[in-house]
């Protein structure tokens, strides 16, 4: 097996659940917050398990004289390693073991793992900042869940992007074709409201 084979598996988007958000940004009241979505290092080892259980290490080197600790991360999976330095937050939470879950979630992004979240859109949510959580956690777009979690005309529309990416056929036909298949999916994503029944003239309502 080798690392082309599984890219596809690691790339796919988490379950909803394991996607977690933290602020990255307040409003000068902090009554929002601009959030941003993530996954911890378990979720990472489990997507390895799960696809290559005994293809994968980890390993760390303190890299020393630096405020925060701070690692350098060596993620190897089926004979391909990646590198990338992960840093530990402040306050409580600045340990070791957090420079090294940083370090195993940056390395994994190398891969694929957990990649697609960069591309979520700036999310904006209330904040409540005696709570120090947002008033109601934000939804993910439909393209950022897995197949089974996307809305009946999910996938339908994420095969018509798939191919609108890399360019809009020449052909007509082709394109009124991807143009049917957009509005279907996205018909099924939005449905249009019921339409009142007509009345016959001179019947009354």
């Amino acid at each position: 097996m080798k690392l082309s084979d599984v890219q596809k598996r690691l790339q796919a988007p988490f379950p909803a659940h394991m996607v977690a958000w933290k602020p990255a940004a307040y409003s000068r009241d902090r009554s929002r917050a601009l959030m941003l979505a993530h996954i911890d290092a378990r979720a990472v080892q489990d997507r390895l398990d799960a696809i290559c259980p005994d293809a994968w290490s980890f390993e760390i080197e303190v890299v020393p004289g630096t405020r925060q600790p701070t690692v350098k991360g060596r993620l190897t999976v089926l004979g391909v390693t990646r590198e990338d330095i992960g840093e530990a937050p402040e306050g409580d939470l600045g340990t070791l073991k957090a420079a090294s879950s940083d370090a195993l979630k940056r390395c994994a992004v190398h891969f694929g793992i957990g990649r697609y979240l960069y591309d979520l859109p700036k999310t904006w949510a209330d904040w409540d900042d005696a709570k120090r959580a947002p008033t109601q956690t934000p939804e993910l777009p439909d393209w950022a869940r897995p197949d089974h979690e996307r809305t009946p005309g999910g996938a339908h529309l994420m095969q018509a992007m798939e191919q609108l990416r890399y360019e809009l056929p020449e052909d007509l036909d082709l394109q009124r074709e991807v143009y049917k298949h957009l509005k279907a999916a996205l018909g099924s994503l939005h449905p249009a409201p019921p339409q009142p029944t007509p009345q016959h003239p001179g019947r009354a309502a």
